[in-house]
């Protein structure tokens, strides 16, 4: 009766183990199609930080610009003569202009299209230094009082903030967690996580119980001897 008792429990422990892994199996496969559909309906948190800093860069400079205008007396009539009456030596609307076609193609190509290539950012970084460097050695901007040098400064600055941050975090993080989730999918591939078989009832077995009289009959054979002797 204990043999068959022991038995019981072993097989009882058997499916416990059974149930446990398949309920395992179950959470990390779920875990795992949540995460690969979260990661291509949106956009990673660090691409986010990208898109709402050069957002960030857009309307700074149009801040400093506003500020500028208010700088006037007339501010209607500063605003005729830098964008109506448009001067490349003296006006300021050309690096309001060039900070809002560098939000709309880095917008464009890292949150619409979801673009993996730095090539955009180059772009973008490269144009907007090439024209604030002629600008600066060619117009008269410096005779327009502090945002002659504030505005070219900060433009300066803001491009190359957004490359490095493109190249050092978005993209080399991206490609990490793109690596991580290819090797999670393979693993998955390659070893599925299937539950194991049912478990028959021949592969346990008891062995045959001895008869309850054997033990008594040698102990009576031994006494027995005993008083022979």
């Amino acid at each position: 009766m204990n043999l068959q008792t022991g038995d019981t429990d072993h097989f009882g422990s058997r499916s416990s183990l059974h149930d446990a892994h398949s309920i395992a199996s179950a959470e990390f496969v779920a875990r795992l199609e949540s995460y690969e559909s979260s990661g291509k309906k949106s956009i990673s948190a660090v691409r986010r930080t990208f898109c709402l800093f050069v957002t960030f860069d857009v309307l700074f400079v149009t801040l400093l610009w506003i500020i500028e205008l208010n700088a006037n007396p007339n501010l209607i009539e500063a605003l005729k003569k830098e964008v109506l009456q448009y001067d490349y030596y003296y006006s300021f609307f050309d690096i309001f202009l060039l900070s809002f076609v560098r939000f709309i193609v880095l917008i464009a190509a890292y949150a619409i299209f979801r673009l993996r290539h730095w090539w955009a950012v180059a772009f973008t970084t490269a144009t907007t230094c090439a024209f604030l460097i002629a600008k600066v050695i060619l117009s008269k901007l410096f005779y327009q009082g502090a945002f002659g040098y504030v505005l070219p400064i900060v433009s300066f600055i803001l491009a190359w903030i957004e490359a490095w941050f493109l190249d050092f975090k978005v993209l080399p993080q991206e490609a990490e967690m793109e690596n991580r989730r290819l090797m999670i999918q393979s693993v998955r591939e390659q070893a599925p996580l299937l539950p194991p078989g049912p478990i028959s009832d021949g592969q346990f077995y008891s062995p045959p119980e001895s008869p309850a009289e054997s033990d008594e009959e040698a102990d009576e054979k031994q006494d027995g001897e005993k008083l022979l002797v």
